[in-house]
């Protein structure tokens, strides 16, 4: 199992362990390099990074490993909202923006090029593995992609949509269960009914696909590795496990939330973003409720309330921060990313003898 798999060849690493693409800042340099130098695969977090940010960024892995590493980017959407829509959610999050000081309302922007611009350097920069979530490119894209050798993962909620990477071209798909923390991948049918936990997915999306299968959602140890390769597994991909490391760049309040949280306060909300995520339950959230209704399709509604979440660190308001955590933060350590890495690797490895 530790020694040779497909996922194994296809990623060209020692463990089956990924290190969950995390956009916003969390996916450092030093975190993707720490994870992958320890012979798991360390993942950029590029979803909302613009494309000299993320050649710079990648140049920089490069010249920290020369390991396997991958670059994870969203699936593009180009919702619709008229100015009254718009208004309608600016009054609503008037009252955040007085509290910290914001005078200017935020008018949303999308910027259609940024996904063909990003896979452009992708491709430049010869990444050796790239991962989609939000959905499924063009199958030109992926076909350009393949073109390159660049190995490709997908995101599935269900096992409709782990079929529909297969049929795509996905060389092995991300099974993402409701326990995980941060934004949901679904993509195909609705989010209420593409809840599914972690132990009941991954058997049956392994049932139906032939391409490996990865579990995520709610692992933060060896057990939880152990537990996915059972159910039919070939690797695990892990967020908040990487959130509260040294090397992560999410912010000090996020982490210390996620070490003091408990596994009944994190919350599904759109309220952020206008897509449903898993994180810590904080006054934002709670004084959006009642209003989804209300809220812009994702990512017109991330960019309204991007200028509070931001002010709001700056002023170490945690209360009005996006704290993403999925439901094992009891299971979280504050030490380094190889840390980490080798208590999972090796609680997994007792486990098996």
């Amino acid at each position: 199992m530790w020694t040779q798999s497909r996922l194994l060849e296809l990623l060209n690493i020692h463990h089956p362990i990924i290190q969950a693409g995390m956009a916003g800042g969390v996916t450092t340099p030093e975190l993707v390099t720490a994870v992958s130098n320890a012979g798991g695969l360390g993942t950029l977090g590029a979803g909302y990074m613009e494309p000299e940010a993320i050649r710079k960024t990648i140049q920089d892995i490069k010249n920290l490993t020369r390991r396997s590493f991958g670059v994870n980017v969203f699936v593009p959407e180009f919702p619709y909202a008229t100015e009254k829509e718009i208004g309608r959610v600016n009054q609503l999050l008037a009252p955040f923006r007085n509290e910290l000081g914001i005078k200017d309302e935020t008018k949303p922007q999308v910027d259609e090029s940024l996904f063909e611009n990003q896979i452009m350097i992708i491709k430049e920069q010869h990444v050796p593995i790239c991962s989609f979530t939000f959905g499924i490119p063009d199958k030109d894209i992926i076909q350009d992609l393949k073109d390159e050798g660049i190995v490709l993962i997908g995101t599935a909620t269900t096992v409709e949509e782990a079929i529909l990477n297969e049929q795509y071209g996905m060389d092995a798909v991300v099974a993402q269960g409701s326990e995980a923390g941060g934004h949901r991948g679904t993509f195909s049918g609705s989010y209420s009914q593409s809840m599914i936990g972690t132990m009941s997915l991954i058997p049956q999306v392994a049932d139906q696909i032939s391409i490996p299968v990865i579990a995520a959602g709610g692992i933060m140890d060896g057990r939880g590795v152990r537990a996915s390769m059972v159910l039919g597994a070939e690797g695990v991909q892990l967020g908040t496990a990487f959130v509260t490391c040294k090397e992560s760049g999410a912010k000090p309040q996020h982490k210390e939330a996620i070490l003091h949280t408990k596994e009944t306060e994190t919350v599904m909300t759109s309220s952020f973003s206008g897509k449903p995520a898993r994180g810590i339950r904080n006054a934002f959230i709670e004084r959006m409720e009642g209003y989804e209704n209300d809220l812009l399709d994702y990512p017109l509604q991330n960019t309204l309330t991007k200028g509070i979440r931001k002010e709001a660190a700056v002023q170490n308001r945690s209360e009005f921060m996006s704290l993403w955590s999925g439901q094992s933060p009891r299971l979280s350590q504050s030490e380094s990313a190889a840390d980490i890495f080798q208590s999972i690797v090796s609680q997994a490895k007792r486990i098996n003898s």
